[in-house]
């Protein structure tokens, strides 16, 4: 088995962007899934995308998970409930309530349900202390939950 060079395969790399997201590295994340791309392989919507923009959340990279959305777009991949969750709750640690709404919105035209994340996400703390539209941010909280029902 020596000598035999071993080629990452979609999983390893889903694994790895997984990895990156638990232990909070949104740039090898980020960095992971492009490896992938430039591989020619397909990033799906659950592993790969929705794990990178669940890493970019948790670094507090606003800009960067609203970017990867664009590219899931680009790439021709639908946003799921939980890559929408991430990007709002990106948006909501960065106190951008208006970028989190037009997500809301957008997966509200794309006929997705709530998850039972969504409202957290839009009602997050560090959102609810955002200085412009602190009180926005619970009045969209409590329409989220009574537009949809969480699944």
């Amino acid at each position: 088995m020596r000598g035999v060079e071993l080629q990452p395969d979609a999983f390893s790399y889903n694994a790895g962007i997984s990895a990156c997201e638990k232990g909070k590295q949104w740039q090898r994340a980020v960095a992971l899934l492009s490896e992938m791309c430039e591989a020619d392989l397909d990033p799906d919507v659950i592993f790969s995308y929705s794990a990178g923009l669940r890493a970019c959340e948790k670094g507090e990279q606003w800009q960067r998970a609203l970017a990867l959305l664009g590219e899931m777009r680009g790439a021709s991949l639908q946003p799921d409930a939980f890559s929408y969750d991430a990007g709002i709750g990106a948006c909501g640690v960065g106190g951008q309530w208006q970028r989190a709404w037009v997500l809301l919105c957008e997966m509200r035209e794309a006929a997705l349900e709530l998850s039972v994340i969504t409202p957290t996400a839009l009602g997050s703390a560090p959102a609810r202390r955002a200085r412009s539209g602190s009180g926005l941010w619970r009045c969209s909280a409590r329409c989220a939950r009574r537009t949809w029902s969480p699944t």
